[in-house]
């Protein structure tokens, strides 16, 4: 008879760790491959350690010159965190309805740029100001320090409520979830550092040069619009501001550095967004970093503000084609 003997356990090969992503209804995100947060545990109370990846490359969320992150990156998984811990944390049911009021990152473009792998990513994240209904969690804010290889790579912050299906209900009436039908011509993408016209979330000026545009809300866009929502996400009010913000930019591939948003109303789906963005001067010439303040507003109330500090990319040499843009052409 024979016998078959296990190796001692100092001798046993270390198994690896397996990587997966979280549960894709954690992040309120209908297609697996835009998950980007990939774990995490309780630290202490309501103190949390939480891991994310971001791909090398991505159809919207695409590299910058093909030398940096997408920073947008950086407000989608501040965004992703807010949504996982509520569900998996504090109990928060599924199908409860979440309204951001603000989202801020900045970040520090040395250790934010491509490698040869998809980047890897500790994040430790601070919740404040909890919000309780009677026994029922109803919002908090929370802090984020993204950290790659050791060093911390951005900074980020959010505030958000929540309400049940029923609440909300009540407070959006006969509003039910559909595609937005308030579109008109893009932009030329190459003027708000985009490749696709698909991609473009701004519509061409009425008057040339009055730096105000319609917002596109394209339903039809698998990411920005990764399933029907009764509202316009928060997501695209950002891809607005950061458009805005190249658009004004002597070089419309920018490197948003910096980005404070406040919300304070939703984005409806049937009635015309206008945004409007107004130019600091930058004291560091075409390199140096510049401000700019982005405004949505709709039926004469104002949506969102967001403030954008942009450089362009570092050690990024204009592609051949690729010149400067005047925001008057």
């Amino acid at each position: 008879m024979s016998q078959t003997t296990s190796a001692p356990a100092s001798f046993a090969p270390a198994l690896p760790r397996l990587t997966t992503t979280v549960p894709r209804e954690y992040v309120h995100r209908a297609a697996v491959a835009e998950v980007l947060l990939t774990g995490w545990r309780k630290v202490e109370a309501n103190r949390f350690r939480v891991w994310a990846q971001w791909p090398r490359g991505h159809s919207f969320f695409a590299p910058l010159r093909g030398v940096q992150h997408d920073p947008m990156l950086i407000a989608e998984t501040v965004r992703q965190i807010g949504s996982l811990l509520a569900h998996a944390e504090f109990d928060v049911p599924l199908g409860f309805q979440f309204l951001m009021w603000h989202l801020d990152y900045a970040l520090r473009p040395q250790h934010t740029t491509l490698e040869s792998t998809p980047a890897e990513l500790v994040l430790d994240v601070e919740c404040s100001e909890i919000r309780r209904k009677g026994r029922s969690f109803g919002g908090m804010r929370y802090d984020v320090v993204i950290r790659r290889d050791g060093a911390i790579a951005a900074t980020g912050s959010a505030s958000y409520t929540c309400t049940s299906p029923e609440v909300y209900r009540r407070l959006r009436g006969d509003r039910l979830p559909g595609t937005p039908n308030v579109l008109g011509a893009p932009m030329r993408p190459r003027r708000v550092g985009r490749h696709s016209p698909f991609d473009v979330v701004l519509a061409e000026e009425d008057t040339p040069g009055a730096a105000r545009w319609r917002l596109r809300a394209d339903g039809r866009h698998p990411i920005l619009f990764d399933h029907p929502v009764d509202h316009v996400p928060g997501m695209v009010l950002l891809e607005a501001a950061r458009q805005a913000a190249a658009v004004l930019s002597p070089d419309p591939v920018i490197l948003p550095t910096e980005l404070t948003s406040s919300f304070h109303r939703y984005a409806e789906l049937d009635s015309p967004i206008w945004i409007e963005a107004t130019r600091e001067t930058s004291t560091g010439g075409r390199s140096g970093p510049a401000a700019t303040v982005v405004r949505g507003h709709q039926d004469d109330e104002v949506l969102f503000t967001c403030a954008v500090t942009s450089i362009r990319p570092r050690n990024a040499p204009v592609p051949p084609g690729d010149t400067a843009v005047n925001p008057s052409e």
